[in-house]
């Protein structure tokens, strides 16, 4: 089975928290006391958890973590066909971070059209650098917060710098320049608006000319997938989600 859930990893003991505690599809978490630092849980479906990072974020104004459920060990392990997995975070990152903003927005949904804000950073810390502060090396998550990263020190500064730093729109962009005729220039101020970024799915899927698919399994539950009631086992045997254990 792969990917399943590690012994002691810290993110996969979160992931499990939240499927204990928190409803499918859920925006919201139990209210905490003030100054506590459990993880504020923000959403949960059969993909990711996401929540606030109280305890050691990088941004006074907001930082959110959105952890794949399956014990995904980095970035190099992802193919083209989960790229609608990857635009599904970026776009629930946006909302919750919108949210955080603005309390009084739309309830986050993984579908709706996606808006970028030049203030939201999105992406991925990439080996060999870390954030010494949330220690989790080996199981795949993605920062999100909103400029200025006021509160990392010059330490913590070189794990979210040009260094270390993999936008999620660079990551999904360059997929789809590798597996598509479509080429969008990374780092492109509008390649938010190309007509190819409308479309989730594409670039995921790949095939040869006599009509054969080729494309590898995904990780991801897609929603049509989830609203027929199938978890990503059902779909791909190469996702194992993470058992209910609690921290």
């Amino acid at each position: 089975m792969a990917f399943p859930a590690k012994p002691g990893c810290p993110m996969c003991g979160i992931v499990s928290k939240a499927a204990i505690h928190v409803q499918p599809n859920s925006p919201r978490s139990p209210s905490f006391p003030a100054g506590s630092t459990e993880p504020e849980f923000l959403w949960r479906d059969d993909n990711f958890t996401a929540y606030r990072e109280k305890a050691n974020p990088v941004s006074s104004k907001g930082h959110v973590i959105v952890s794949f459920n399956l014990h995904v060990p980095s970035i190099y392990t992802l193919s083209s066909t989960d790229l609608p997995l990857l635009v599904n975070i970026r776009n629930l990152a946006t909302r919750l971070l919108n949210n955080m903003l603005d309390p009084t927005s739309p309830t986050p949904s993984t579908s709706a059209s996606y808006r970028p804000n030049p203030n939201f950073r999105i992406g991925f810390i990439t080996p060999p650098f870390w954030d010494g502060k949330i220690p989790v090396t080996d199981h795949l998550h993605a920062h999100a917060y909103i400029a200025p990263a006021d509160l990392t020190g010059w330490f913590r500064g070189i794990a979210y710098g040009p260094a270390a730093w993999y936008a999620i729109d660079d990551l999904i962009a360059e997929i789809r320049e590798s597996v598509t005729n479509n080429r969008i220039k990374s780092g492109h101020d509008n390649r938010a608006r190309a007509p190819i970024d409308m479309v989730p799915d594409a670039g995921s899927r790949s095939g040869t000319a006599n009509g054969i698919e080729t494309s590898e399994p995904g990780l991801a539950s897609t929603e049509a997938d989830l609203e027929a009631g199938l978890t990503p086992t059902a779909i791909n045997p190469r996702a194992t989600l993470s058992p209910q254990n609690s921290l």
